[in-house]
């Protein structure tokens, strides 16, 4: 007997179920149901690339937590072909999490960079206990742990040496992970060296040994600005691989979130419905993890087939304004291009809740009105996340609000000048390093007081683009919620 299809208001069901917890990624771990694997993250994964830069929102945490897995670790390197990830012993060199035996907090780290520690020795002196070094066991403080190495460089090498040596001899590696660099400290020059001492000695450990291996989850900011303070920094673009996203690999993320889906009797029932529906689904493995075929993962034409029938063909009364499958990810893109996960299932999310709301009768799952609202939605979670990570982004666009874009520098920098924003940026900076709380770690600028520079450091960070008349633009996912208007553009929300 044939399957019956979805009707709209089931696939709208599915859709707000599936999508509930899309925006709390960082918060909750990856399971084998959530474990999703684009094509292009396979050479993130590599053992030998130790430097894997990401924005906000698109994996570099969940990577992280699936490493330290050992089940999902195996899945990775089962679906990824990649065999030497099954020959890994994995730790944590740092993170989110509060784990005081494998690497010092941010306070502990402000009190080692403010009493004059090189960066590199801390995080040697991480790697050594991650390797078991045996005079640091019974050292509880992580000062006397570091002071420890630094006074004994011989022992500590040959504890380097015995590690590899062995690891080799065992066929394994030792991997040390490291995430939440945003975190590391208030003052972004205190967090560039830091990071850079972090670099500098993943660097050593893949050219210095054959078993020891550091991989760096870093966005690509912080990794532009640790890398110019020291030398041969060039040589860690050889072995770096960014969690980029693609078109496909976003669709193939939805059909995949939506075919896993078993929050219910109900919906996991819609769930096996939708995959049986589509077709071609591998048998479920992997505790209960249900691989999607590869045309709903990797080609365009399937997945726009099959999104036509969940959103329509047209953003209008007519395709004038363009097609769902191609206009929502154009409009969720930051200036370089780039598109965020969580933005697109959060307004993927918003569409369905809009939907129901105001157009419950509508036969698509989806209004094309509704995925606008959805587009909102997902700008605003955007430059919470930005605010966030770098609250001087917020400072510097905020003068900005109610201005059209494109629009001239020299205005730009008029509206920061009347602003005083060099001013309010450095008393950020000043108030950031006097900050005793974990949770107040910022980064600013590297140059508050140089207006232009200020300009390019957005333009890196993806929030500006510049056109080729030299005029000023932002992308919707960024200029909606800071309140810029366009002519023809996604409008702002109604107060």
């Amino acid at each position: 007997m044939t399957e019956a299809a979805l009707t709209s208001g089931e696939y709208r069901e599915l859709l707000s179920a599936a999508l509930r917890d899309a925006t709390y990624a960082d918060t909750r771990r990856p399971t084998a149901h959530s474990l999703f694997m684009p094509d292009a993250h396979r050479t993130a994964l590599y053992v030998d690339n130790v430097v894997v830069p990401g924005g906000r929102g698109v994996g570099k945490t969940f990577w992280y937590h699936s490493l330290l897995d050992d089940e999902l670790r195996e899945i990775a390197a089962a679906e990824y072909r990649i065999n030497r990830l099954r020959h890994v012993r994995v730790a944590p060199g740092h993170g989110l999490d509060l784990c005081a035996e494998r690497y010092p907090d941010t306070r502990v780290l402000r009190g080692l960079v403010e009493t004059g520690e090189d960066p590199y020795d801390i995080w040697y002196t991480v790697l050594l206990v991650s390797l078991g070094q045996e005079e640091l066991r019974g050292v509880t403080e992580w000062a006397e742990k570091v002071a420890w190495v630094r006074s004994h460089p011989g022992e500590a090498q040959r504890t380097l040496e015995w590690a590899d040596r062995e690891a080799r001899e065992e066929n394994i590696v030792h991997l040390l992970l490291f995430d939440a660099l945003e975190h590391l400290h208030s003052d972004r020059a205190q967090a560039d060296r830091l990071v850079a001492g972090m670099l500098h000695l993943a660097l050593r450990m893949r050219f210095g040994t054959g078993s020891i291996r550091l991989k760096v989850f870093i966005r690509p900011d912080m990794l532009k600005s640790a890398t110019e303070l020291f030398a041969d920094a060039s040589k860690l673009s050889s072995y770096a691989a960014e969690l980029e996203w693609t078109r496909t690999d976003l669709y193939g993320l939805l059909f995949h979130t939506l075919g896993n889906e078993d929050g219910d009797e109900e919906t996991a029932e819609l769930a096996r419905r939708f995959r049986n529906i589509t077709g071609g689904w591998a048998p479920e493995t992997d505790g209960g993890r249900h691989v999607a075929p590869m045309l709903l993962r990797n080609d365009m034409k399937s997945q726009e087939i099959l999104f036509e029938e969940i959103a329509g063909s047209a953003m209008g009364r007519g395709t004038r304004k363009g097609r769902p499958y191609t206009w929502l990810p154009n409009h969720l893109m930051d200036g370089a291009g780039r598109i965020s996960p969580r933005s697109f299932l959060k307004a993927l999310s918003e569409a369905a809740e809009a939907t129901r709301s105001h157009h419950f009768a509508h036969d698509r799952a989806l209004h094309y009105e509704a995925i606008g609202k959805g587009v909102q939605a997902a700008s605003k979670l955007r430059v919470a996340e930005v605010t966030e990570d770098t609250p001087w982004v917020e400072r510097a666009i905020v003068p900005l609000a109610g201005l059209r874009v494109p629009i001239a520098e020299p205005t730009v920098i008029d509206a920061w000048q009347e602003a005083n924003l060099s001013a309010v940026l450095a008393e950020d900076n000043a108030r950031y390093a006097r900050a005793d709380k974990p949770s107040e770690v910022r980064t600013g600028p590297r140059r508050p007081d140089d207006l232009p520079r200020l300009v390019t450091e957005l333009i890196a960070l993806g929030v500006m683009t510049r056109r080729s008349d030299e005029r000023l633009d932002l992308p919707d996912v960024y200029r909606i919620a800071f309140g810029l208007g366009r002519n023809g553009g996604v409008p702002r929300p109604k107060p």
